[in-house]
């Protein structure tokens, strides 16, 4: 066997990989679409949530801040509910925001004007603009079922990068026209060729990191790294973000929801009871709150359990300025975290997470992170435009599998790893084996 032949039995042929190619991005340029939209909607939460909230920043200042008169208000504005956090107004002029459970399980935020301890608003957390962007981009809306969709989605888009940026690499070609620049002068289909070739290549690096950043988030991933560090040990925290559908007021509290009013039969229901069982001390911790500055927006959240510990926490997007402090009754700091602090997967993942969500380095990831969404939508709907130009009127328009196309060991070998490394896509791999496998059956038995 030559040399020629050799290296021909390793590299796929290029059909097999514009297959590949064709098949993966109709099942994910829909969805890179709706991710894109979402994505960059979702960067501007900060910006978004102040322009929503805006008249409740611009109040009468606060003459004397008294949050547990705020935090009694929310909760009478609320029959039976439990109090979860106090978020640390960012001004003078700002309202409080309680955030409390509600008999249901449903968490709301409460609205309280603190000069004169009455509630301005209420608000069902889940329901609030942010939020629900936050669900449509990660889960579709449907909960664990959405966000698997979602996983498969990012796994099989991992395979239309690395088959797109094979058929990219030039060959035999002179120049970085219609390389990294879109070549000039051409019209029709080279055109628009260029405009899916040029701009996927650019963003293809960037598009790579957001999908392995957001595997965490992820139903399956994220729980195979907890079970990860369940057999393995404390090799990550799994705090800071959430693992599929997780009910909103577990991620404000920090932990899983143990403690609720209805839960506790015999207790007195009257209204001082959030006073006497969860409210003494939030003067004080609010005060030492204060003192920290620790980024916005900072949760105060009340002990969990009988003993008399407070956590104040920063809850903001850019993870690493992330730090929570515990804090006793009486305003006594007992210990404070800082991102450092934790193990090094987990402050990779951190430093992921902001970066995908576009808050490590400030205004200039936000800018980065939308052109990389808009650089996407123009990859979309060139190949959208590139294949209905070039599908036949009636068919379907994938080129036909030749007796002569051959995968190679090579990218045998890299479906593997990412099979092993992403195990929606190696589920899925081996469900189109299959069906592939019965319709030729089928089709045989047709034939004869």
């Amino acid at each position: 066997m030559s040399m020629k032949d050799d290296l021909a039995s390793w590299a796929p042929d290029r059909l097999t990989v514009w297959r590949w190619h064709f098949f993966a991005g109709l099942f994910c340029l829909p969805f890179v679409a709706l991710l894109s939209l979402t994505g960059s909607v979702y960067l501007f939460k900060p910006q978004i949530d102040g322009w929503i909230d805006w008249k409740y920043d611009h109040l009468p200042a606060v003459i004397v801040s008294l949050p547990q008169k705020d935090v009694n208000a929310a909760l009478k504005a609320v029959p039976n509910s439990s109090f979860l956090a106090y978020e640390v107004p960012t001004s003078p002029r700002s309202a409080a925001r309680i955030l409390v459970n509600r008999a249901d399980g449903e968490a709301m935020r409460v609205y309280v004007d603190r000069n004169r301890h009455i509630v301005l608003k209420t608000a069902l957390e889940e329901h609030r603009f942010e939020r629900l962007v936050f669900k449509l981009h990660g889960q579709l809306l449907l909960g664990n079922l959405g966000s698997i969709i979602m996983e498969m989605v990012a796994s099989w888009t991992i395979v239309l990068i690395l088959s797109g940026l094979w058929l990219w690499w030039p060959r035999n070609q002179r120049g970085l026209a219609g390389v990294l620049y879109p070549r000039p002068n051409q019209t029709g289909r080279a055109r628009w060729r260029d405009l899916h070739a040029v701009t996927g290549v650019w963003v293809s690096i960037v598009l790579t990191l957001f999908l392995v950043s957001g595997l965490p988030w992820s139903y399956v991933w994220g729980h195979v790294l907890l079970s990860a560090e369940k057999t393995v040990g404390r090799i990550t925290s799994v705090k800071d973000w959430e693992i599929g559908a997780v009910p909103v007021q577990e991620t404000i509290a920090g932990h899983p929801m143990v403690s609720h009013h209805e839960d506790m039969p015999g207790m007195d229901m009257s209204e001082d009871m959030p006073s006497q069982v969860n409210l003494n001390g939030l003067n004080n911790v609010a005060r030492t709150a204060e003192t920290l500055s620790l980024a916005a927006p900072v949760l105060i959240t009340p002990p969990n359990g009988s003993d008399d510990v407070w956590t104040i926490r920063s809850d903001a997007q850019n993870r690493p300025l992330r730090e929570s402090v515990k804090v006793t009754g009486d305003g006594h700091i007992i210990v404070r975290e800082h991102f450092s602090q934790k193990a090094a997967i987990d402050r990779i993942i951190g430093y992921g997470v902001a970066a995908h969500e576009g808050h490590l380095f400030g205004w200039a990831n936000q800018l980065l992170n939308l052109l990389v969404a808009l650089g996407l939508l123009l990859m979309s709907c060139a190949a959208t435009v590139l294949w209905l130009k070039r599908r036949p009127e009636g068919e379907f328009g994938a080129s036909p599998s030749l007796p002569s196309s051959r995968m190679g060991f090579a990218m045998v070998g890299a479906l593997c790893i990412l099979a092993v490394l992403l195990p929606e896509l190696g589920m899925s791999m081996i469900c189109l084996a299959v069906a592939v496998r019965l319709w030729r059956y089928r089709e045989s038995r047709m034939g004869r």
